[in-house]
């Protein structure tokens, strides 16, 4: 914990967000792999404050389930009625006991652009300069709509916020706008609050309205200006979530490559805030990098991959295919056009060809699964190759079966594994046999029927036919060499 850090932060998400026009709550939508709500919490989180609460109402069941679905549960207050954003931080305030000692931050669920780094310098600003209360402002291009920061001459503290419906010419030429997020004190704010009337045309409690408040009281009000106004863009409709993610997807991809990953075109490629990688990955056009993904050193993916909650080896290759919650070892090779679903191992330098689809399987070091197969439930061992055309039947109906094939083994192509079953090391299977036995080490397996050509039948049964007239055409030719 710094010295800087908040005794708290609250963050506001209790609305419902009927401009989204959808039946998900606002907070809830997602970009870049997290919920709004959720990429707000992480940019909280790392202020390393005290306390930290969301205030929820609408739909709180389903946003306060969503806040502990991970590994580190957040801490919920709910306002059962809408009733103003002075009335949701004071929810908030009272879970916390009602009054915090220390900076108490306050922040909109809706804002997944702010970063730690700015709601930092906030704090810093406010405790450098006593303030009461600071803003977080943002300087923009145009500030129709927003409420304007009305600042003295002299001193630089900000007298007043003015709606942009109430500004006079002068005031709307003012392009300094207010975010929603502040710093207070908290004991000034838990009193503040309590003072906070309704008698407006909504009939809620503005938290606006502690400012004034304050400053009356003679407590000095200041702001701390953004560095990035789009920082600060709320979400309140589809349009707007389509930019934020944009935004948030330059930043992200601008941070991988400056950390040594190569983004061929970063235009077409998508990548997660979860993401991890290391130096020297290659991320090829068309590409989403996803969950927990990791590229490993000098690994290679895309073009037109799809890599979700997927470790990747370093120096291993995926071209053209989906993977997910997949393990691929280092200098492996998927693709082009390859299926990896959750549950599948790639060990070192191993392969799964074109159009081979893995589930729930561990392929060993060097082996290969090189085209046209599926592979579900099973284990291959070491240097083992899977001809063509391969099926693990791994399913009876009912219930899922596991099948074991050794290592060094080399089975025939259009082959079917019918689980469970247990090849050993070193065997060979004949092309087009059914395995449903168990083969010992080194064996050859040959489980097929035997050929038989019936001559004549396609003159007999297709009589006049292309074929059958190709078929004479051919047998008289024979004729004439002979």
């Amino acid at each position: 914990m710094s010295a800087t850090s908040p005794a708290a932060v609250v963050v506001l998400a209790a609305g419902e967000g009927t401009r989204m026009k959808s039946k998900t709550p606002k907070v809830l939508h997602e970009i870049s792999g997290r919920s709004l709500v959720g990429h707000v919490v992480a940019a909280a989180r790392e202020l390393e404050p005290q306390h930290l609460v969301v205030v929820v109402g609408h739909a709180s069941e389903q946003v306060t389930a969503h806040l502990n679905a991970g590994d580190a549960p957040v801490r919920t207050a709910f306002q059962a009625e809408q009733n103003g954003t002075g009335h949701a931080v004071r929810m908030g305030l009272e879970e916390l006991g009602g009054t915090v000692d220390g900076t108490v931050i306050v922040v909109c669920g809706d804002t997944p652009l702010l970063s730690g780094g700015t709601l930092g310098a906030l704090a810093a600003t406010h405790a450098a300069d006593a303030n009461a209360v600071t803003v977080l402002t943002a300087e923009v291009p145009d500030s129709t709509g927003y409420g304007r920061i009305v600042r003295d001459p002299a001193t630089g503290a900000v007298t007043e916020i003015v709606e942009h419906k109430d500004a006079t010419d002068e005031q709307r030429a003012i392009r300094e706008i207010n975010s929603g997020v502040f710093a207070f004190d908290g004991s000034l704010l838990a009193d503040a609050l309590g003072k906070v009337r309704t008698d407006n045309s909504q009939g809620e409690e503005y938290l606006t309205d502690v400012l004034s408040i304050l400053r009356e009281a003679g407590h000095r009000v200041g702001a701390s200006v953004a560095g990035d106004h789009r920082e600060i863009l709320g979400i309140n409709n589809r349009l707007q979530l389509a930019e934020a993610r944009r935004l948030m997807n330059e930043r992200l991809l601008e941070r991988a490559m400056l950390a040594g990953v190569t983004i061929v075109d970063p235009a077409s490629t998508l990548i997660d805030a979860t993401v991890t990688y290391e130096r020297d990955a290659v991320v090829h056009p068309g590409t989403q990098l996803l969950g927990s993904t990791h590229l490993g050193e000098d690994s290679e993916v895309g073009p037109n991959s799809r890599i979700e909650d997927t470790l990747v080896g370093a120096g291993a290759r995926v071209d053209n295919s989906v993977t997910l919650s997949a393990e691929i070892g280092p200098g492996a090779t998927v693709g082009p056009y390859a299926y990896l679903r959750p549950g599948t191992r790639l060990g070192v330098r191993s392969k799964a060809g074109t159009y081979v689809e893995m589930k729930n399987a561990t392929i060993g070091e060097g082996t290969k699964v090189p085209h046209l197969s599926y592979v579900g439930d099973a284990t291959i061992g070491d240097h083992t190759n899977i001809g063509a055309a391969s099926v693990f039947v791994n399913y009876d109906g009912v219930a899922k079966h596991h099948t074991t094939i050794g290592s060094h083994c080399r089975t025939g192509s259009d082959n079917m594994f019918v689980a469970p079953v247990t090849v050993g090391d070193g065997v060979y299977t004949a092309a087009g046999s059914v395995i449903t036995k168990d083969v010992p080490s080194g064996s050859l397996a040959v489980a097929r029927g035997q050929q038989r050509n019936i001559e004549g039948w396609v003159a007999r049964k297709r009589p006049g036919s292309a074929a059958a007239q190709a078929a004479q055409a051919s047998s008289q030719g024979a004729d004439g060499e002979s």
